[in-house]
């Protein structure tokens, strides 16, 4: 058996896609890469192709990144992979490289604010035809059910170099919540396609089968993607509280939070991006329905999180922003490449965030919301798709080019599935993600 090596990016639909090559060729290819098509940009999640620019045209390399590199032994076999970045045959970035987007967007936050991201990404997923067991949300029989699928998937997820954090039975049938501690930069984005794969291939070797969809069944829970970020500077001093700022907010996180805010209503198609995202995306599902920021309240999209240190050296470690409006659908780095340039837009405009809501914001009116500045976010990938391509500002980030290869590929997905009913969409979604 000739051992290989994977080369994967993760694309526009959140799919881990790639070549696998020799393993003794390694050094070659970290140096010349895989072969790359440019509208394999254009394959949507059900495996479609959308219309492309590119057409037949084109070439590309695919070169893996040692930093990126995951070996997962099960026993009886193994896998190996490494993330990697699309580059022109001249070396340079490719413009729809999911990975060389998100290292542009840090770029331009050091360069704004002199400040480095730290984040961690808080995945839900679930166990697809598994027995249900009654009342065992948060439950320890729950757990104890799944021990075997959490202890490997936990020693996974350290002998890929992340940092396990904890891991449990969530409320809903079958889901369960990792988490992971955070990383550095383009680090974050890797180490979440990194849990992704390892949950399912974990599942798979003990003979079940995982999933990230964002929703299974519109009467249950979905399964959200939470986002917390913090930041610091070159030398690692932390940048994100302030004691005497609002609800501690240093003025760097402040405007960052604020330009979040504003612009999340044009970013969702890239945080929240299938078709069923929008079923969770409601209130009183402990999602997001609103650009609002709270104070320890699961239904803003934008959360300040609660800390549980007693100095302040500390407490301005812990201190974090938690970004709620996004799923496992998404890229993980072009979802965060969308937050990090909307929270940069936030930072150069020298705004503000809003001040946190203590309240249910769907019983106020449309004028009340418009009143202190609250929209109701898309309600639809349709229409979260028409505010992305129509804010000029939003398209200055990724070029107007990116906006309508994005747009093209997410149509092909809406007509992938505009015959369906409710639940065969769910169905659908469900056996992709």
């Amino acid at each position: 058996m000739l051992p290989l090596i994977f080369a994967a990016t993760c694309d526009l639909s959140g799919k881990v896609r790639g070549k696998a090559f020799p393993a003794d060729q390694l050094e070659k290819r970290l140096q010349r890469g895989v072969g790359w098509t440019p509208t394999n940009v254009q394959i949507n999640c059900f495996d479609g192709i959308a219309e492309s620019p590119f057409g037949a045209l084109g070439d590309l390399l695919l070169i893996p990144d040692p930093a990126a590199e995951v070996k997962a032994d099960f026993g009886e076999r193994s896998e190996h992979f490494m993330i990697g970045d699309i580059v022109t045959l001249e070396g340079d970035p490719w413009a729809f490289c999911t990975r060389s987007i998100l290292k542009a967007a840090l770029a331009r936050l050091e360069r704004v604010a002199g400040a480095q991201l730290l984040a961690a990404f808080e995945h839900e997923f679930q166990l697809r035809d598994e027995t249900r067991l009654v009342g065992e949300g948060y439950g320890r029989a729950g757990f104890e059910a799944e021990r075997a699928l959490c202890e490997t998937l936990m020693a996974q997820i350290a002998a890929a170099g992340l940092t396990p954090d904890s891991i449990m039975k969530e409320y809903g049938v079958n889901q369960f919540e990792v988490v992971i501690g955070p990383e550095l930069g383009v680090r974050a984005a890797d180490a979440a396609v990194i849990v992704r794969e390892l949950t399912r291939s974990t599942a798979s070797h003990l003979g079940k089968a995982a999933t990230y969809t964002p929703i299974r069944d519109p009467a249950s829970v979905g399964n959200g993607v939470h986002i917390h970020m913090s930041f610091v500077d070159g030398e690692g001093a932390p940048l994100t509280y302030d004691p005497d700022g609002p609800q501690g907010m240093s003025a760097l996180t402040s405007a960052f939070a604020g330009g979040v805010l504003k612009y999340l209503d044009s970013i969702l198609a890239l945080t929240a991006p299938s078709v069923i995202s929008y079923l969770r995306l409601t209130p009183h599902r402990w999602s997001a329905a609103y650009n609002n920021l709270g104070f320890r309240d699961r239904e803003a999209s934008v959360r300040i999180c609660p800390v549980t240190a007693k100095d302040p050296a500390s407490i301005a470690r812990q201190f974090n922003l938690e970004y709620r409006a996004g799923d496992a659908a998404a890229c993980p780095h072009l979802a965060l490449a969308a937050i990090v340039h909307a929270g940069c837009q936030g930072i150069e405009e020298g705004l503000e965030a809003s001040e946190p809501t203590e309240e249910d914001l769907s019983l106020l009116s449309a004028a009340d919301l418009d009143a202190r500045g609250f929209v109701r976010l898309p309600e639809t990938l349709d229409a979260a798709l028409e505010k992305l391509s129509g804010n000029e500002v939003v398209a200055g980030w990724l070029t107007e080019e990116f906006i309508s290869v994005y747009c093209a590929h997410k149509q092909s997905e809406l007509d992938h599935v505009k015959d369906m009913d409710t639940a065969a969409r769910c169905a659908a979604y469900e056996q992709t993600y």
